[in-house]
C-alpha cells in the first residue's frame, strides 16, 4: 500500500513514505500495464525486465517500490492467484501527497523500470476461520480485496463492508457486486454519515476474524469495537503512523553481536543514529507500519510506537521496531 500500505502498509495513503538505500536484495521491475480502477487510482501491473518468475506472497502482503524520484512507498499486491510473473498494486493519487503518489500517476510511464523490496506480510488471512469479517475504507480495500478472492476461492464464510466518500471512488465495485458477502456504504449517498463499524463488529460471530484497513478514524472506530474481542481474532492495518515516533533520547543501544554501542540524544531514532554510524539495515517506512526495521530485543524495555505488534506483542519486549521506538531503560541491547 502507498503507505504506508496499511495500512503496512499497504495501496494506501501517502503519508508513508520515506527515502531508503538500495538493497541486494532488491529486484529490478517494470511497469508494463495501467489500467484505470476508480477515480484517482489506478492498477499497475510490474514484471522483471527477464520475465523471470517474482517471489510468492500470501493475502495481506505488500512491498517497498523504490521509486526514481528517491523515495520509497509500501504497497499491497492486490491479485490473490496471481502470474507468477507480475505483481499489481491499485495506487490512489493522494491531494496531499509528498511526492510519492503523485509521481507514479504522473512521471511512471509503461516501460520504465524501478526496483521493489521482496514480500513483506504483517496483515495475514488467517485462511480456516469459521467466519471472516472484513472492513474497508477507500484505498484501504487493496489488501482486503485480495483476502476477498481467496475466501472465495476457498469457499469460506465471509462479509465485506466497504465504504468510500461516493460511488466514483470505490475500486473494483464492478466484480464485488457480483459477490454475495459484499456490502457497500457510500457517504454522500447516506447524508454524509460513516460506516457503522460498532454495529457491524457487534452483529459478528463469536468466533468470526475481524479485518480493518482504511483511514485513521476508521482504525480507531475498530480497534475500540473490539476492544473485548480475543486478540488473535482482530486483525488491523494503518497506512499512516498510529503514533508521533519517540524522540526523547537519552539512552544507550548496545549491539550484540559486534559490541559496539551508541548513544541516542533526544530528537533522533534508533535507526537514525544506527545508519548514520555506518551500521547495514533494512528499513522503509520510518513510521513503524511496515515492518521492515525490526530487531530482536535480548534485554532492555523498549518504549513501543509502531502499529504492527499487538498489545501483548509489545508487552512481551521481545522486538521492536528501532525506526520509531524509544526506552524506557538506560540501555536496549539488540541482536545486531
Amino acid at each position: 500500500m502507498d503507505a504506508v500500505t496499511a495500512s503496512r502498509v499497504t495501496g494506501a495513503a501517502d503519508e508513508a513514505a520515506i527515502a531508503a538505500p538500495a538493497s541486494d536484495a532488491l529486484i529490478e521491475v517494470r511497469l508494463t500495464a495501467v489500467r484505470y480502477a476508480a477515480r484517482d487510482t489506478n492498477l499497475y501491473e510490474f514484471q522483471r525486465p527477464d520475465g523471470a518468475p517474482l517471489p510468492p506472497y500470501e493475502p495481506g502482503a505488500h512491498v517497498d517500490l523504490h521509486l526514481p524520484n528517491g523515495l520509497v512507498r509500501n504497497y499491497s499486491l492486490i491479485v490473490a492467484q496471481p502470474p507468477a510473473d507480475t505483481y499489481t498494486f491499485g495506487i490512489k493519487r493522494d491531494p496531499a501527497s509528498r511526492g510519492g503518489s503523485r509521481y507514479i500517476h504522473d512521471e511512471l510511464h509503461v516501460g520504465k523500470t524501478v526496483k521493489i523490496s521482496p514480500p513483506r506480510n504483517d496483515f495475514r488471512l488467517k485462511e480456516d476461520a469459521a467466519h471472516t469479517v472484513l472492513l474497508a475504507g477507500g484505498i484501504g480495500i487493496t489488501p482486503i480485496w485480495c483476502m476477498v478472492q481467496r475466501l472465495a476461492a476457498l469457499g469460506r464464510a465471509w462479509q465485506l463492508h466497504y465504504a468510500c466518500r461516493s460511488r466514483a471512488d470505490m475500486a473494483f465495485l464492478d466484480a464485488l457486486e457480483k459477490m454475495v458477502g459484499a456490502q457497500f456504504h457510500f457517504d454522500d449517498e447516506q447524508s454524509g454519515k460513516f460506516l457503522d463499524v460498532t454495529g457491524i463488529v457487534g452483529a459478528a460471530p463469536q468466533d468470526a476474524h475481524l479485518y480493518c484497513c482504511g483511514p485513521t478514524p476508521m482504525l480507531k472506530a475498530f480497534e475500540a469495537a473490539t476492544a473485548n474481542c480475543p486478540r488473535e481474532q482482530v486483525h488491523v492495518e494503518y497506512f499512516t503512523a498510529k503514533v508521533e515516533p519517540a524522540r526523547k533520547g537519552g539512552f544507550t543501544v548496545e549491539l550484540a553481536r559486534s559490541g559496539q554501542e551508541f548513544f541516542i540524544p533526544e530528537g533522533r531514532s534508533i535507526l537514525e543514529v544506527l545508519l548514520d554510524e555506518g551500521v547495514d539495515l533494512d528499513y522503509s517506512c520510518e513510521l513503524g507500519i511496515c515492518g521492515a526495521c525490526e530487531q530482536r530485543v535480548i534485554s532492555g524495555i523498549p518504549e513501543h510506537r509502531d502499529s504492527i505488534l499487538s498489545e501483548e506483542e509489545q508487552a512481551e519486549n521481545r522486538r521492536v521496531m528501532i525506526c520509531c521506538a524509544g526506552c524506557k531503560s538506560e540501555r536496549l541491547v539488540l541482536d545486531l
